[in-house]
């Protein structure tokens, strides 16, 4: 019976977060230009617009559909020396990318947790995941999804 139980708990859980994945996400640049994803809209930022959210099937994540082609994200920690390499390239390179801080950006957080993160940065290009950072494997990546 306890078995049971546990396994009807565990085929329930992913409904339980259905309402986080349908929660608003507001996207807006801020101050400094960076691009910002957040769940609260920003009272002094009147461009913020909301972001339209699909589950991705192929990672079972969830990602936006802004643009079309390859989409880079960065989950990062504002201590990370390899995360402000990688930061610096895309910079030099005009690769656009959105940016996570898994420690104090609540989504940040959150995927990180889903990702099952053991260090910074993780990477994801497209529906493929780079963990730290390498400029070989990442131009790889970015050329195959492009």
């Amino acid at each position: 019976m306890f078995i049971r139980s546990i396994c009807v708990l565990i085929l329930l859980l992913p409904g339980l977060f259905t309402a986080v994945a349908n929660a608003e996400i507001y996207r807006y640049v801020d101050d400094n230009g960076r691009v910002v994803y957040s769940s609260e809209k920003p009272v002094e930022n009147a461009s913020a617009s909301k972001v339209t959210i699909r589950d991705n099937t192929v990672s079972s994540m969830t990602s936006y559909t802004e643009s079309e082609g390859r989409e880079v994200v960065l989950y990062s920690a504002s201590w990370c020396g390899v995360c402000k390499q990688a930061r610096a390239y895309f910079e030099d390179q005009s690769i656009d990318y959105d940016e996570y801080d898994i420690e104090n950006d609540p989504r940040g957080k959150r995927d990180y947790a889903r990702f099952g993160g053991r260090g910074v940065p993780i990477i994801l290009v497209g529906d493929q995941r780079m963990d730290g950072f390498s400029q070989a494997r990442f131009d790889q990546l970015y050329s195959v999804n492009n």
